[in-house]
């Protein structure tokens, strides 16, 4: 079977995007993901993003991990998918309106071809994101390590550190992953505040490693660091992979923007 795909990226956390539109009987094993998604022998990617139909919005949107899990939200793959169903003239709509697994999400495209995600509404209860610990709170404390946690459409672990560069996130990222705090698994920031308005940011993402960037990751860091009153509510973040802009209001949905770009078409055979 010949799969085409367009190769596309958001601050470097890059994507494999497959069209089903047409071929809604098509399956992709998780072998054949794991197989795709290798960067020696495969097309290499973080996430593989499927265009699919929907009944209840312009498309379905869903994303699955190089290790061929399939997870609720990835807010740099979204920008993606918005320039890929517009670019290929799959819809004139713009906002466009895509069915995730964590509900309906609206994509705007800029002028300026940054792309505008509603991200939609943290959540903050343990048994929602979800964390094995009964009260909630603002910041926890486990085996001596203090972090925040939220559910962004996937769950995110996210820790304030002193200096991104020199934090061994692999290890410590790892070490939580390992847990069983999160049954889930869990996206784990490394959040250095600058300033109100600035902050760098590293995530080991559940299923992929550490990746250039992350969207939902991104969104996740900065609710924390506003919900402990160290962030305005327009916040840039950024990566190794670039920049984006994230704003929260306490209580109100949380917005991403920034750019995504093409870089190759082909076709492969599984």
């Amino acid at each position: 079977m010949i799969i085409n795909f367009t190769k596309m990226h958001g601050l470097g956390n890059d994507f494999m995007v497959v069209d089903m539109t047409n071929s809604p009987e098509m399956l992709i094993s998780t072998q054949q993901i794991e197989s795709l998604a290798d960067r020696h022998y495969g097309v290499g990617f973080d996430q593989m993003l499927v265009v699919e139909n929907s009944e209840v919005a312009d498309f379905r949107y869903r994303i699955i991990n190089a290790d061929g899990s399939e997870v609720a939200q990835c807010g740099n793959g979204a920008r993606c998918f918005a320039r890929f169903v517009t670019e290929k003239g799959l819809t004139s709509n713009n906002p466009i309106s895509v069915e995730t697994r964590n509900g309906v999400m609206r994509l705007l495209i800029n002028e300026d071809n940054t792309v505008r995600v509603d991200m939609g509404e943290p959540q903050f209860e343990p048994v929602k994101i979800p964390l094995e610990i009964e009260s909630q709170a603002t910041v926890y404390k486990v085996n001596g390590i203090e972090f925040g946690a939220l559910s962004i459409g996937n769950p995110h672990c996210i820790l304030i550190v002193d200096k991104v560069e020199n934090t061994e996130v692999e290890a410590v990222a790892s070490a939580i992953q390992e847990s069983q705090l999160f049954p889930e698994g869990v996206n784990v920031g490394f959040m250095q505040i600058v300033d109100r308005g600035v902050v760098l940011l590293r995530v080991y993402e559940r299923g992929a490693g550490e990746t250039l960037a992350c969207g939902s990751g991104a969104c996740a860091a900065i609710i924390h660091g506003i919900k402990l009153g160290l962030l305005d509510q327009q916040v840039t973040v950024n990566f190794k992979g670039g920049s984006v802009i994230v704003e929260y209001t306490p209580g109100e949905h949380v917005f991403l923007m920034g750019p995504a770009e093409f870089i190759y078409e082909g076709q492969v055979e599984i």
